[in-house]
């Protein structure tokens, strides 16, 4: 059975508690260089593209930058990040079409984001929620699971989940709620094994097969 209004306010409450100021795990420098290391987190551990980025953002963090060098040269440098050729190509071309459409300032609607290339729906609604603040919810593998598991916000994709969550979300919880899920996901309620017993949710879950220890 689904979660209902007073558990869900509850649950955000909690998590606030757990995580009062959450952040990306994703190291950036600015505004564009977040949405290159999104980009590249697809498919890929925040861990591994900070270890390839930290380098990278040190001398190339503009659009610019990323248009002089060229396919070829940024495919080299992030060439140990899975799907490297595809999304050196579009780090190419989002740079190229940010300063012909842009000025070289990123877009801050979720509208002119999305048509960026290589830009999804969760890279447009993780840079929005981090670097513009709004009140977005971009699920990833993390929130998706939550939401599922726990019936907060069932669904059979994560558009599906996303458009639930935003709707039952209490508004002031929602700017910081991706992130909140998302931890809650990463370091609790894991794919393979959920740590149930140390959960601060836990009373309000739905979950059938809960942990013990």
């Amino acid at each position: 059975m689904k979660l209902q209004g007073e558990s869900i306010n509850k649950i955000f409450s909690l998590l606030q508690k757990q995580f009062p100021n959450p952040k990306t795990s994703l190291k950036y420098r600015n505004k564009f260089t977040l949405l290159i290391a999104v980009l590249l987190s697809a498919q890929c551990t925040d861990k591994n593209v900070n270890n390839v980025t930290k380098n990278i953002f040190k001398q190339y963090y503009k659009p610019n930058d990323y248009v002089k060098l060229g396919i070829k040269k940024i495919t080299k440098l992030i060439k140990s990040i899975g799907l490297y050729n595809n999304k050196a190509k579009n780090i190419f071309n989002l740079s190229r079409q940010i300063l012909q459409k842009y000025n070289g300032r990123i877009p801050n609607t979720f509208e002119d984001l999305y048509e960026l290339p290589g830009v999804g729906r969760k890279t447009a609604n993780v840079v929005l929620n981090e670097a513009f603040q709004r009140p977005t919810i971009a699920v990833d593998t993390h929130i998706f699971r939550v939401a599922n598991r726990i019936q907060l916000a069932p669904g059979k994709n994560p558009d599906e989940v996303e458009r639930k969550l935003l709707k039952i979300i209490p508004k002031k919880y929602i700017r910081k709620a991706h992130h909140q899920l998302l931890l809650h996901g990463r370091y609790t309620c894991k794919a393979r094994k959920p740590v149930c017993f140390e959960c601060t949710i836990n009373k309000f879950c739905k979950f059938k097969n809960k942990t013990t220890l």
